[in-house]
């Protein structure tokens, strides 16, 4: 990411820190979002936690992502946990619980093997290292999928991100589906194929067995985007404690369509942590 001079990268990612309280929560949006995405919880947890939101350069708030966003340099979540890392240190945050979702789980493993320090626990909703089917591992989407999808965004961005809500999110949720659509349309058209081909075709399956913070897998009941396989791998390989919390929900947004249940089992999550430290 380019910061331009007398900008700091806080700035430049939309970076806010609401609430309070002794434990800190970062909340990380998912590929064609925003911070606005975490709405519908915010109010709750910044009732007892101090909160951090920030945008992707990818994202659509960004005020200037063709300046911000590199290709070249974002062609894996290198750069993204790279750029995650900055950020918290910048605000002088460590011991963090990171909820990432999408994308953004699999970012926050790749920190947290980095920057241990910075993690004392990862949530990560509907994550993935690998969404391509191969011979021994079912990640969701074969290869002439993923080129059907990339070929979509190419050839008409609008209509897509008119569609594609509704594959990822529960139909009869109006709301929601209306909110990650506004996200979508606000994402510039190269920079939402570009950070497609980055998510969809990535695989980070590797780095599983170096995540040793404790990890908790929030996973729906019927993702279209991330079998119950891959969850259930994920919590086999990461080396550290993993836990995985089902919801009972449709799609790939859990903290959009089913908003009480996640903060059910963030609460417990949270209440685990500090016993832990007690």
């Amino acid at each position: 990411m380019v910061i331009k001079l007398g900008e700091s990268l806080s700035t430049t990612m939309n970076a806010k820190i609401m609430g309070s309280g002794k434990e800190t929560i970062v909340l990380a949006h998912g590929f064609g979002g925003d911070q606005s995405l975490w709405d519908k919880v915010l109010p709750v947890l910044t009732q007892n936690y101090q909160v951090v939101v920030f945008d992707w350069c990818f994202s659509g708030a960004i005020k200037d992502p063709n300046t911000l966003f590199d290709p070249e340099k974002y062609f894996s979540y290198e750069a993204f946990s790279d750029d995650l890392i900055a950020l918290l240190e910048e605000l002088n945050i460590d011991s963090t619980v990171f909820v990432g979702h999408s994308m953004s789980g699999m970012i926050g493993c790749i920190a947290s093997i980095k920057k241990p320090n910075l993690f004392k626990k990862l949530v990560l909703i509907s994550p993935s290292p690998r969404y391509v089917n191969s011979e021994s591992y079912e990640g969701g989407f074969d290869v002439k999928d993923i080129e059907q999808l990339f070929s979509s965004i190419e050839s008409n961005y609008d209509g897509w991100a008119s569609f594609f809500p509704s594959v990822v999110i529960d139909k009869n949720d109006s709301e929601s589906l209306q909110a990650f659509e506004n996200c979508l349309k606000r994402m510039k058209p190269e920079i939402g194929l570009s950070t497609a081909k980055t998510v969809f075709l990535c695989d980070y399956r590797d780095i599983l067995e170096k995540v040793v913070v404790p990890c908790t897998i929030v996973q729906t009941t019927n993702d279209i985007v991330v079998p119950l396989s891959v969850v259930e791998f994920m919590n086999k390989m990461i080396k550290g404690e993993s836990t995985i919390e089902m919801i009972d929900t449709i799609g790939h947004f859990p903290q959009l369509t089913a908003p009480l249940q996640f903060l059910d089992i963030f609460d417990r999550v949270m209440n685990t942590s500090e016993s832990l430290i007690e």
